[in-house]
C-alpha cells in the first residue's frame, strides 16, 4: 500500500531536492509538490494525501497558517513540519496549530522517509532535542491544569505506551485492538488532559512521571 505525501515549499531546489529523496522509497508516492501555502490550500484537499511536508517560511501565508487551515479542512491528515527553524517559538506554534512532527532540513536524508513511516503508523516524528525542548517546556509552564487521573485504565495504557515510543499499530498489537481504537483512546485522551494532540499529551505525562 503507498503512503501518499503531498509537499509545500517555496525554495525550487530544496524542493526538488526533497522529491529525490521521496522517489526512493517505492511505498511513497508524491502526489503534489507546491510552491506556496495558497497553492497548497487550494489543491491539497483535492488530492488527499496521507502526509503534508510544510516548510515554516512561506511567501505570503506562512506555513504554520496554512497547518491550521488544513487542520481544520482535513482533520485527520497528518502533518510534519520540514524546516531549518529550532526556536521554541516556532515549534509550539507549530504543534499548536495541528503539526504531527517536527524534522530540520539539515537532517532530511537522515529522517524524511522514516519520519514519514513514523507518523503514517501513528508516531511523532521528532529529533531527540526538539522533543527535549517540547518537555521542557511544559516544565516551565509548572503544574498542569489536569493530570491523567480522570483516564480509563485502557486509556492509561495507550498513554503509556505512546509515551514509551510506540506507534499506534505497535499499541494495537499489545492491546489487541484496532488502530483506529487506538486513534479513538489518543483522541479521548487529548480531550481530558486538555492538550492539542498527543506530543503534547506524551509530554504532560513525562512531566508527570519527572522524566
Amino acid at each position: 500500500m503507498h503512503k501518499t505525501v503531498a509537499l509545500v515549499e517555496d525554495d525550487r531546489g530544496l524542493r526538488e531536492q526533497l522529491l529525490e529523496v521521496l522517489a526512493t522509497d517505492t511505498e511513497i508516492q508524491c502526489l503534489g509538490a507546491f510552491g506556496s501555502a495558497e497553492e497548497g490550500l487550494k489543491k491539497i484537499p483535492l488530492i488527499k494525501p496521507d502526509v503534508v511536508l510544510m516548510d515554516i517560511q512561506l511567501p505570503g501565508m506562512s506555513g504554520i497558517e496554512c497547518v491550521a487551515e488544513l487542520r481544520r479542512i482535513m482533520p485527520s491528515v497528518n502533518i510534519i513540519m520540514v524546516t531549518v527553524y529550532e526556536d521554541n517559538g516556532r515549534i509550539f506554534k507549530a504543534l499548536k496549530a495541528g503539526a504531527n512532527g517536527y524534522i530540520i532540513k539539515s537532517r532530511l536524508s537522515e529522517d524524511l522517509l522514516q519520519a514519514i513511516r513514523e507518523v503514517f503508523n501513528g508516531g511523532a516524528p521528532m529529533s531527540i532535542h526538539i522533543a527535549r525542548k517540547v518537555v521542557n517546556y511544559f516544565h516551565s509552564m509548572g503544574p498542569s491544569r489536569t493530570d491523567d487521573k480522570d483516564l480509563s485504565p485502557r486509556e492509561d495504557q495507550v498513554l503509556t505506551l505512546l509515551a514509551s515510543g510506540f506507534i499506534y499499530k505497535e499499541i494495537g498489537d499489545k492491546l489487541t485492538i484496532s488502530v483506529e481504537t487506538v486513534r479513538s483512546h489518543v483522541e479521548h485522551i487529548c480531550e481530558k488532559m486538555h492538550v492539542r494532540n498527543r506530543i503534547e499529551a506524551v509530554a504532560k505525562r513525562h512531566l508527570d512521571t519527572g522524566t
